[in-house]
């Protein structure tokens, strides 16, 4: 049984989850981080040297960061539905997630979610929080591109592609915040919204988060 490490209103730690709950693994879920502690322990750092979540543990294999894990779990156990054996449909998953994390993520979660939703109201940097709504509404116009001719990111069917970006898509629909019109990605939410485990592993409250 998998053993998945880290606190569940954690944003990385919701990607893996959603994941394990898309392929239909049992696991152990480990409370770590935030008000769980447990990062500067000599076990968790022997499965982590840089002490942080998520971590997965698969037997006598320890996975950390969330992106590596997302693949490792799609190699694993998702071959067939989200890891495929050419290459050449592998690159654009992996462009997505190189995006969602360097691009997207960045600012959506460092720009606006901490910036206005962690930041006591008097601390606020309004225009730095601006200009990333800004930004996000770029990003965000981008993928409403992409999908006007497709469910998910990729085509069809729900792939390792939409996990990452996907995950960011509840709070930031439910933050009351300025947000342009965006009907394919509202639609791309919907879908999601009807999945058992995004419902399950990313729909969760975070109030629990504000400053």
């Amino acid at each position: 049984m998998l053993k998945v490490w880290g606190r569940r209103n954690s944003f990385n730690v919701q990607k893996v989850l959603w994941l394990v709950g898309e392929l239909g693994l049992d696991y152990e879920h480990i409370p770590a981080g935030g008000k769980f502690g447990r990062l500067d322990e000599p076990a968790f750092r022997a499965l982590n040297p840089h002490g942080k979540i998520p971590v997965v543990e698969d037997g006598d294999v320890a996975v950390w960061e969330s992106h590596a894990i997302l693949r490792y779990l799609a190699a694993r156990y998702g071959e067939e539905s989200f890891w495929g054996q050419n290459p050449a449909a592998r690159a654009p998953v992996d462009g997505w997630m190189d995006w969602a994390q360097s691009a997207l993520q960045p600012t959506f979660l460092n720009g606006v979610f901490l910036g206005y939703f962690r930041t006591p109201e008097a601390e606020r940097n309004w225009p730095a929080i601006n200009k990333s709504l800004e930004q996000c509404a770029s990003l965000f116009g981008l993928v409403d591109r992409i999908l006007a001719d497709r469910p998910y990111l990729l085509g069809d069917e729900l792939s390792l592609a939409d996990i990452p970006a996907g995950t960011t898509l509840y709070r930031y629909f439910e933050l009351d915040i300025e947000r342009p019109s965006l009907p394919n990605v509202e639609g791309w939410y919907r879908r999601l919204q009807q999945r058992p485990a995004y419902r399950e592993h990313v729909m969760v409250s975070f109030q629990d988060m504000r400053a």
